[in-house]
């Protein structure tokens, strides 16, 4: 995975919020688990689409709803939109507009990797929703540490990365990688990597696309419940991205089986009968919420073969 030596990085798409630390209202151990949703916001935990495994208290690939019912299209019931940051917050890029300008800064740091993997993701959704007539609405990635305050709420390291739809933000504490590869045995690397954001952008995507105000408050766990089959189709759009990553301009090469391996190994370590046999020794089909780890890799596989979105049809037969 190299990325084009003269790609021109468009840092602005990605937040560095972590010289902020934990915001003043939580911090490492403030969201406890469950739905993320602001003190004194409606909504309570019905539309929470999310599972947080008890015995490593993390959220794998997540899409945290947003606070607010009857969204369409990612816009807040009656106009209304999502608070603010608080004023604390430091400035949109921090120091990544310095540091990370090119393709080359990004073969050398991982942030700087990050924020060329998002502009490559967003460049092409941007394409394949002008194809179709369709206008593509940019999302940023907030990279956190600890802890950080959302328009879904508080959420701290241990959620691992998710996405609010409130705000339209990808959430990511690089942290997380290595908890992936030591706790959950995924093969790791910058590919890996590239997966993981590549999926909360596909959650970005059913957003714009009124899947998840279809999906609504139906929150039931089970092997063909609607949260399984929403966490299923951001993987297959995560291969789709994949399979035409090279087209946007930001990588030098096509991917090697290796790289597309790293994916796999990932989407395999966060299947939730892998979760479940780590975790309690046995697998429950009945508390699925992300699918199971035949099903993540197979998802990605058919968007990566693919290359097509419409192909990533999750909701209509068996998955």
């Amino acid at each position: 995975m190299q990325f084009d030596d003269d790609a021109r990085l468009d840092p602005s798409q990605v937040e560095d919020a972590r010289a902020s630390g934990p915001s003043p209202r939580g911090g490492p151990g403030g969201m406890p688990g469950g739905c993320m949703l602001p003190i004194g916001r409606r909504g309570g935990c019905g539309g929470c689409l999310i599972l947080i495994v008890a015995a490593v208290g993390m959220l794998l690939f997540g899409v945290v709803p947003s606070p607010f019912p009857g969204e369409e299209d990612g816009q807040q019931g009656g106009g209304r939109m999502p608070s603010p940051p608080p004023t604390s917050a430091p400035s949109p890029t921090g120091n990544l507009a310095e540091r990370c300008r090119t393709g080359a800064d990004a073969d050398q740091s991982e942030d700087c990797r990050i924020v060329g993997t998002v502009n490559s993701i967003q460049s092409y959704w941007r394409q394949a929703f002008a194809e179709q007539g369709r206008t593509y609405t940019p999302a940023r990635t907030v990279l956190f540490s600890q802890a950080v305050d959302t328009a879904c709420g508080m959420a701290d390291s241990a959620v691992g990365p998710f996405y609010c739809p409130a705000d339209r933000k990808v959430y990511l504490d690089l942290s997380f990688f290595n908890t992936l590869q030591r706790d959950f045995g995924a093969e790791g690397g910058p590919f890996a990597q590239a997966y993981v954001v590549a999926h909360e952008y596909g959650h970005h995507v059913q957003n714009l696309l009124g899947t998840m105000n279809r999906v609504g408050s139906d929150n039931r766990p089970g092997a063909g419940s609607p949260s399984v089959r929403l966490e299923l189709q951001a993987d297959c759009y995560a291969g789709v991205w994949a399979h035409n990553a090279v087209k946007t301009g930001f990588y030098e090469a096509p991917f090697t089986q290796a790289d597309i391996d790293q994916a796999l190994s990932a989407a395999a370590a966060v299947g939730d009968d892998s979760i479940q046999r780590r975790s309690q020794g046995r697998v429950t089909p009945d508390a699925f919420t992300h699918g199971t780890s035949e099903q993540r890799t197979r998802w990605f596989g058919i968007g990566y073969d693919t290359g097509d979105p419409t192909r990533c049809d999750t909701f209509t037969g068996r998955i």
